[in-house]
């Protein structure tokens, strides 16, 4: 397989798992497993191509963050809570993501941790969902600090990858009693900041081979994937929506448990 079919391949993995709770970066790294390469080598175009994925955010919500800018240059007070919403709950990651990336890159390699993460979230999507009391629906700058701050130290938990970051985000939302489609909308737009981060400090940490073309993998490659996850992302986000509304995220748990079980048996083969 060359190595532009498989950046095709891995673009269409990141564009249809960014946004659901079954975690994209689990995903990349069994894939890479499962065609030979290096999960590890491949590291750095992962977290990449994931800003297509956030690229498709901006473009579905344009119109609000279009509304959101213009109200920050009048001080619209609608405007400022969002932005302070959002921040507040990218702040625990951006912390713990610069103190532990060592540790986050050393489990990026691991396609045991991956698997053993799917089938423990899925588990635990079920449980939230049995038991968790949504709220009425609100929007995103209604929500209290206190709330938006438990949002953002359960993004953290997507540190272990596997986990989902869009799904520890909406999990913890729902356990907070923040309404399904207003949890979805925090994780889509707190992803724009957390991604970005995560993208720049990996292109910091990993320039010198990527600019010398040393690594397993180039800028043409990493374009192909990036605009790949950007077509992909951009038609899940709206059938991710309307299909939450309806169904709740049960659907995604077993599915989680099923690819965590699966990938355990394929690892053990190998």
């Amino acid at each position: 397989m060359t190595l532009t079919i498989t950046a095709i391949l891995l673009g269409i993995v990141e564009g249809l798992t960014e946004f659901l709770p079954v975690s994209s970066t689990g995903h990349l790294i069994l894939a890479t497993q499962l065609f030979g390469y290096d999960s590890e080598l491949w590291a750095t175009f992962n977290v990449v191509i994931q800003l297509g994925a956030i690229l498709a955010v901006i473009a579905h919500f344009w119109r609000t963050f279009w509304a959101v800018g213009m109200g920050l240059l009048k001080l619209n007070p609608t405007s400022i809570r969002f932005v302070r919403n959002v921040l507040v709950a990218f702040l625990p990651s951006a912390v713990l993501g610069l103190l532990l990336n060592d540790w986050i890159e050393e489990l990026l390699g691991d396609p045991g941790v991956v698997a053993w993460a799917l089938i423990i979230g899925g588990i635990a999507i079920l449980g939230i969902e049995k038991v968790a009391k949504p709220g009425p629906l609100t929007g995103v700058a209604e929500l209290p600090i206190s709330k938006c701050v438990g949002v953002g130290f359960a993004q953290c938990l997507a540190m272990i990858p596997g986990t989902s970051r869009s799904g520890a985000t909406i999990m913890g939302a729902l356990a907070m009693g923040i309404e399904r489609r207003t949890a979805a909308e925090f994780s889509f737009f707190l992803a724009v900041p957390t991604m970005v981060g995560a993208t720049a400090l990996s292109l910091v940490k990993h320039r010198e081979e990527l600019m010398a073309g040393t690594g397993p993998v180039g800028w043409g490659e990493i374009g192909i994937g990036f605009a790949v996850s950007f077509v992909v992302a951009l038609v899940v986000i709206k059938a991710f929506m309307a299909f939450v509304s309806r169904s709740g995220f049960s659907p995604f748990a077993w599915y989680r448990i099923a690819a965590g079980l699966l990938a355990l048996y394929l690892l053990a083969g190998a």
